[in-house]
């Protein structure tokens, strides 16, 4: 098996090598940027068509969509354990990825992209402040859902808690200390050797 992750750890991409680290498996990890002119070559763009970061190719499968990736591997590598164990648990791992991709993402990369991407007189404050609202509205719904339990979609750590987690990196920042369930659930995460593992590399990038 031969797994190759493209984008380097401070992206995206982060995701996926935490993935890669929770499930044991080798990989070789290609350290493009999300904005070196490598991705928009013919090459890459046979990988990844929209020339951006993650992407993979897990032993001729190309894949593109960080969260996507994660929800192929757990399933190809890790059933039962990262990966759902039954009809249940796999469609609650999809119903959280997919929460977290609608309900969390857009948001999370509108208010990054007006307190810290663009250049400080290019940012939008009221646009930042607007993101952040949306944010924190939708945080009650994974509070009410961890006050009975410790993980999102099974009585373990799966890759529903792992994509969720990750969306959610800087959850300081939004405020998510007001919410104890929620706070305790991602410190729990990123807890987990893979996830240390996986934020070192994003350090050191």
């Amino acid at each position: 098996m031969t797994l190759k992750i493209y984008g380097i750890a401070a992206s995206r991409a982060f995701r996926n090598l935490w993935a890669a680290e929770e499930l044991g498996l080798p990989y070789e990890h290609i350290k493009l940027r999300f904005d070196g002119p490598e991705i928009k070559s013919p090459e890459f763009l046979k990988i990844n068509p929209n020339g951006a970061i993650p992407a993979i190719d897990d032993d001729g499968i190309l894949m593109f969509e960080s969260l996507a990736i994660n929800l192929h591997l757990a399933r190809r590598y890790g059933a039962g354990t990262l990966g759902a164990a039954s009809v249940a648990e796999d469609a609650h791992i999809l119903q959280w990825t997919f929460w977290a991709a609608t309900e969390i993402e857009s948001l999370s990369r509108l208010w990054f992209t007006h307190t810290v991407y663009l250049p400080e007189a290019e940012r939008k404050a009221d646009q930042a402040a607007w993101a952040l609202e949306g944010i924190r509205n939708k945080f009650p719904v994974v509070e009410g859902h961890l006050a009975s339990r410790q993980w999102l979609a099974a009585d373990r750590f799966t890759v529903a808690d792992l994509n969720l987690a990750a969306v959610l990196m800087r959850l300081k920042e939004f405020g998510g200390e007001a919410f104890p369930h929620l706070w305790a659930w991602h410190a729990r995460c990123l807890a987990r050797p893979a996830a240390q593992r996986a934020m070192a590399l994003r350090a050191a990038a």
